[in-house]
């Protein structure tokens, strides 16, 4: 056992942060002194705003609570972990249909680096609906994201739909 402060890693693509993310990071710094959120860069998919974007606009929206830091990573979260001296995972659990997938990602990644543990928060209720998969339909549909997602992020997506707007091929 060591005597050095735990530190959790909030992984995830955030794409888009909302206020589920948010709420979920408020009350980890509760617990843990030092919180890395960690922006996933995956190849595979085609965010709606680049990982760098993610990160500045995250950093935005969690200016000056302490304890928090915010990087983008690829790769495995295991070596992520090890990078940011950490040891605990948070992870969002908003309802039982998470639960299966959460706890097979949590046990293969304590089988990839051992001292990996996860610890799973559930968000206050009001935001127990909200994903990214919600948010972002909702905003490719023309959709008012206000109440949904921080204020830094909702200006970014305007600003991303009224560009789409003047350069539709390259929506």
């Amino acid at each position: 056992m060591t005597d050095q402060p735990i530190t959790a890693v909030y992984p995830g693509s955030f794409d888009p942060f909302h206020l589920g993310h948010l709420d979920i990071v408020r009350r980890a710094v509760t617990i843990f002194p030092r919180v890395v959120v960690g922006v996933l860069r995956n190849a595979d998919k085609t965010p709606l705003l680049p990982a760098e974007r993610r990160v500045e606009l995250i950093r935005e929206t969690l200016d000056g609570m302490p304890g928090v830091e915010v990087t983008a990573f690829s790769g495995l979260l295991v070596d992520f972990m090890r990078e940011s001296r950490a040891r605990v995972i948070l992870r969002g659990m908003r309802a039982v249909s998470d639960f299966e997938y959460e706890f097979q990602i949590a046990l293969m990644n304590r089988r990839l680096w051992n001292p990996a543990e996860t610890v799973f928060l559930t968000p206050t209720e009001e935001f127990t609906y909200l994903s990214g998969r919600i948010v972002r339909e909702i905003w490719h549909l023309g959709g008012d994201v206000s109440g949904l997602v921080p204020e830094p992020v909702r200006r970014a997506l305007e600003e991303l739909r009224m560009e789409s707007l003047r350069n539709p091929a390259e929506a």
